[in-house]
């Protein structure tokens, strides 16, 4: 829906009202044509029930209407004598239309000094309730929301198992597209797995004034740009969604609109300099680790790596005990000579485990093993005599990767060896040719929506031969700081500007084992109330703000025991 579309909407919105109310208006003093005349008639209307003008304000922003309409009909019957609990159910439920019917059936008189008080305490309940669902829907969708990290694409610097507060007003709120939503949920309506939205109608895309541009290093949410997935981890049929109903993924910007990208040997440059990154960024790379004694896993543990593998060789082993393995999600197979090996993740077998299945097992240590490791890992494993190298594992530059946008045989690149690329600002103008299409086809067709056609050595945009396109809009390149172990604009390109939601700024709690059970999860405590941004180590002010709390229910213990002997 364009912004003409929006307005007639609006329009048509208007003459509904005025058909179903301009009676009522006249019962309650005014004049029939004050409720036609769009905003002043939601002003007269408020006069009417009694209710602060300011909420005419609510009834224009997205998803927060949604809530204030049913209050709005609610308010309006009341004030005319309706107060009995089937007319509220009645107004709700034949979506205010219920009006129609007062406004031209029955003689209602208006009530013009009605209580504002509910009459019941769970009316005074209910009434509270919604009230904290506007507010809270409105600082969830214009200011600050909350967020947790589902995935290791950015560790060590945000961790699997952060609960963050993500700021919208830093890059200024978008507006919601989505304009009937359930208000405090994403795209699914949890326990029921249904879409949560309705496709239609949507507004056109706006942006609330912000006080940051996003700059090259920020941490940054998005609408994962590629996103069609109804449930994860389930193949089926792909699902077109709304820009702010795709999935929420968080992602470092290392290249920003009018930038060339190359990645050389997994190191970022932009512009032809390596990306320079804050100190509390923490980017892992895949390391081959090699010691002639072997490279023991108590060692890679140590240092705090992930991602390797381990190998245990029972003494002897039956299939009962293959079976109990494999049911608690362990690989078991064979070596070169055909006996037995069971493989692990980084955690390995565990004790209680072992014990149950009664197996009696040797741990391998091979002389070479693999493991995901950040600078500092390194520089701790190597104070270790018995490592003799640690390196970086790199796929050679000219060898095509698996998955690595844009996906085109003539792009020979891959994760450690990728570009140049140029990421497109607005209103720029570059060549489109047969080589320059699989780059920008994505972006023409779907982030700005033309047609394009190749045939043979010619591009078509919307039906005419192009050797050119101009953007409308900025773009972005995101990555992961866990590079190996990150699907992120090397998979699915460019970022759109439209698909910013916001930049992560505090981490209020933070849990190990958060993938695993609820009853797993292990407080990491140091990341209690810290900071996303800034210099140096986190500091944790998670201890202020306990002793802050002490210190308010003291206070509050001591006032109120003054004031009930006064």
């Amino acid at each position: 829906m364009n912004g003409t579309q929006w307005i007639i909407f609006i329009l048509v919105i208007q003459v509904v009202h005025f058909l179903g109310t301009w009676k009522l208006y006249i019962k309650a003093g005014r004049k029939a044509w004050e409720a036609a005349i769009p905003i002043y008639n939601g002003i007269v209307l408020m006069q009417i029930i009694r209710r602060p003008k300011w909420w005419v304000l609510l009834l224009f922003i997205p998803i927060i209407n949604l809530l204030m309409f049913p209050v709005i009909w609610v308010e309006t019957i009341r004030s005319f004598g309706k107060n009995k609990i089937w007319d509220t159910w009645l107004v709700i439920l034949t979506l205010g239309f219920y009006i129609y019917y007062l406004n031209y059936v029955e003689d209602v008189q208006y009530i013009q000094d009605r209580s504002l008080k509910p009459r019941t305490g769970l009316g005074e309940w209910v009434s509270s309730i919604v009230f904290a669902i506007v507010a809270a829907t409105f600082v969830h969708t214009y200011f600050i929301q909350p967020y947790v990290i589902p995935t290791g694409s950015l560790e060590r610097t945000l961790r699997v198992g952060d609960f963050l507060f993500v700021s919208k007003m830093h890059y200024g709120a978008r507006v919601p597209m989505t304009t009937i939503a359930a208000p405090m949920v994403h795209d699914t309506l949890p326990g029921l797995g249904v879409r949560s939205y309705l496709r239609k109608p949507q507004l056109p895309y706006m942006r609330l004034p912000g006080f940051q541009k996003v700059k090259r290093s920020d941490l940054v949410v998005i609408s994962w740009p590629a996103d069609t997935v109804r449930v994860f981890f389930k193949a089926e049929e792909a699902v077109e969604k709304p820009i702010d109903k795709k999935s929420n993924y968080v992602k470092r910007c290392t290249g920003v609109a009018g930038d060339s990208l190359e990645i050389i040997d997994g190191i970022v440059h932009i512009n032809g300099k390596p990306l320079e990154l804050p100190d509390r960024a923490k980017k892992m790379y895949n390391r081959i680790i090699y010691s002639q004694k072997g490279v023991s896993s108590r060692l890679l543990n140590e240092v705090g790596a992930d991602s390797f593998t381990r190998f245990y060789v029972p003494a002897s082993i039956d299939q009962s005990q293959v079976t109990s393995l494999r049911r608690f999600g362990y690989q078991v197979g064979a070596d070169e000579t055909g006996k037995a090996k069971i493989f692990t993740d980084e955690e390995g077998l565990p004790t209680e485990l072992i014990r149950q299945l009664r197996l009696s097992l040797k741990e391998e240590t091979p002389k070479q093993r693999i493991a995901n490791m950040t600078d500092e890992m390194v520089r701790e494993l190597k104070k270790n005599s018995s490592i003799d190298s640690v390196v970086m594992q790199i796929e050679p530059k000219g060898k095509s990767g698996y998955n690595v946008f844009p996906q085109n045989p003539y792009y020979q690149w891959n994760t450690d060896n990728f570009g140049p690329i140029y990421i497109p600002e607005a209103g720029t103008t570059v060549a489109i040719n047969d080589k320059t299409i699989p780059l920008y086809k994505k972006i023409i067709r779907d982030y700005e929506h033309n047609e394009v056609l190749v045939k043979g050595n010619q591009v078509f945009i919307n039906g005419k031969e192009a050797d050119s396109y101009t953007f409308k809009q900025n773009y972005y390149w995101m990555m992961g700081d866990n590079r190996d172990h990150s699907e992120d604009s090397r998979a699915w390109g460019y970022v759109p500007e439209n698909h910013i939601v916001g930049k992560p700024v505090f981490i209020w709690m933070s849990f190990d084992n958060f993938d695993k059970g609820f009853f797993k999860w292990r407080p990491r405590w140091g990341r209690f109330f810290t900071t996303v941004g800034g210099n140096g180590e986190p500091i944790s002010y998670f201890k202020y703000f306990l002793l802050a709390l002490a210190g308010w229910f003291i206070f509050d213990f001591f006032r109120k025991r003054r004031k009930s002997k006064t």
